[in-house]
């Protein structure tokens, strides 16, 4: 199973990250996210990165030069879209899609049937209105199951931690886990002790 960590700002967290073996680091360009960064700041965080780490960017909602305008300047492997974005829009981005579908009901799921064929995976997290991830909350799991007759790739998110990881997998069984809360010590900084111990229970 892979691993995806997200909210990163600052060059010590990903270096800790890269050398504890993260599969992927989430920038966040969203400007309402406590975790939001420039990507200025992205260009250089991703700059020196060893092979085989997969850099994605975070938008919600953004304009679609924006967006297509980062991913170049960053060179970002992957686009995860965590707003209203619609298929059409994602037929426009340049870059492989990851795309969000905020999940409270299993009647959501239903969302991922427009979205086939055009984005590499789904991310699932958790609804709550007004609010775009990062919220440390998490969905009732048993609905993760029924998004894989989809037959694309699900990341599951929400609420993921140390202490729920085992019944997370057990459940679900996701192509990737992602985090962002429950990794750091304050929004925007993690805590690397929470990182090593995530990785080495997945590993």
């Amino acid at each position: 199973m892979k691993v995806k960590f997200c909210g990163f700002t600052n060059q010590q967290d990903v270096d800790d990250a890269v050398n504890l073996g993260v599969d992927a680091l989430g920038f966040i360009f969203y400007d309402k996210s406590p975790r939001y960064v420039s990507a200025d700041v992205v260009q250089e965080l991703v700059y020196f990165l060893p092979p085989f780490v997969t850099t994605v960017g975070v938008f919600v909602n953004h304009d679609l030069d924006f967006v297509n305008k980062v991913v170049k300047q960053c060179n970002l492997d992957f686009v995860q879209l965590h707003g209203d974005e619609s298929p059409d829009y994602c037929m426009k981005v340049k870059g492989k899609i990851i795309k969000a579908v905020r999940v409270s009901s299993a009647a959501d799921l239903t969302q991922i049937a427009k979205y086939q064929g055009l984005v590499s995976s789904i991310i699932l997290d958790t609804k709550i209105d007004g609010v775009y991830g990062g919220t440390g909350k998490s969905f009732d799991w048993g609905i993760a199951l029924s998004a894989k007759q989809y037959d694309v790739p699900i990341i599951l998110s929400g609420g993921v931690a140390a202490e729920n990881l085992s019944k997370a997998i057990d459940i679900v069984n996701p192509y990737a886990i992602d985090l962002v809360s429950s990794i750091e010590a304050e929004p925007g900084k993690k805590d690397y002790n929470k990182m090593k111990e995530i990785l080495d229970h997945v590993r």
